[in-house]
């Protein structure tokens, strides 16, 4: 009997271009000559690889996505899988008017697998998973307190509708005191409609203020773990650095020796938007 031959893509590579969506994937996978196929499946990173093994055994993979919604776990997943990865800005991919015009999941998949293929793609500095949580506690923050500020001013909306004028005496400083809350409490509107409603904002507010005392601690707790202790007493030593302001440049930089110099991080922080450069050389 004549040996069935095996199909072998030793030291080869495949580029796979990925269009991530959140209940499924447009993949477009090319070789270095030809392009194989542009498909649709779940957002599975083990269907993907168990394709690509099961076509390509042996070849190298190199995959791309564009950054968005779904963060780096795909990123993450797809290494511990055995296959590299970029994710990339979505503005820095080079598009053609055509592209544009006619955008597809399908024209966006092989565009990036064509660009990854040609070497025009550079990658996105990628935070490891615990860094990036730690990013999402000091986010988290200053989102509940945009919140807060927003129930504040539904707060004295409703009170400037109604006619209801804020005494100086309870009006002094910009602070929300407990004085302050105690009056508002205080108010009887003309209707039992009327005072629950208040009454709900009221409600949501001290939520607001409880979560975002939480956090407060949370952070702080977080700053003087081993990991960002020392760093944030150097940064304290700035006039001006509290802890929080300390906790977010560090979680928002990261590792500040991967910025070459100077104008690459004010780039990056947005001080000079016009200055091109890649934080991964």
């Amino acid at each position: 009997m004549s040996k069935i031959s095996r199909l072998d893509f030793k030291g080869q590579q495949i580029y796979v271009g990925m269009d991530i969506h959140k209940k499924s994937w447009s993949i477009s996978i090319l070789t270095d000559q030809l392009e194989h196929k542009t498909f649709t499946q779940p957002p599975d990173v083990r269907t993907l690889m168990n394709y690509l093994k099961r076509n390509f055994p042996g070849a190298a993979y190199k995959c791309v996505y564009e950054a968005g919604y779904c963060g780096f776990w795909i990123h993450d997943s797809l290494k511990e899988h055995g296959a590299e990865c970029l994710v990339v800005n979505p503005g820095d991919v080079p598009t053609k008017d055509k592209e544009r015009r006619s955008k597809t999941d399908r024209v966006d998949c092989r565009k990036l697998a064509r660009n990854l293929r040609s070497g025009e793609l550079k990658g996105i500095y990628i935070p490891s998973r615990p860094k990036v949580e730690d990013r999402g506690l000091i986010r988290t923050r200053h989102s509940m307190v945009k919140k807060q500020t927003r129930c504040k001013n539904q707060i004295k909306a409703i009170l400037q509708f109604y006619g209801i004028h804020i005494p100086e005496e309870v009006a002094a400083g910009t602070c929300w005191s407990k004085r302050f809350i105690d009056w508002i409490e205080a108010i009887r509107m003309e209707r039992a409609s009327g005072n629950f409603a208040l009454k709900a904002h009221l409600e949501e507010l001290n939520n607001m203020r409880k979560i975002i005392a939480d956090l407060t601690r949370s952070i702080r707790s977080l700053a003087i773990t081993e990991a960002y202790r020392q760093n944030v007493r150097v940064l304290k030593s700035i006039p001006g650095i509290s802890t929080l302001t300390a906790m977010t440049l560090l979680t928002e930089l990261y590792e500040i020796s991967r910025f070459k110099n100077l104008d690459k991080l004010c780039s990056y922080v947005g001080l000079i938007p016009n200055t091109d450069f890649n934080t991964n050389k």
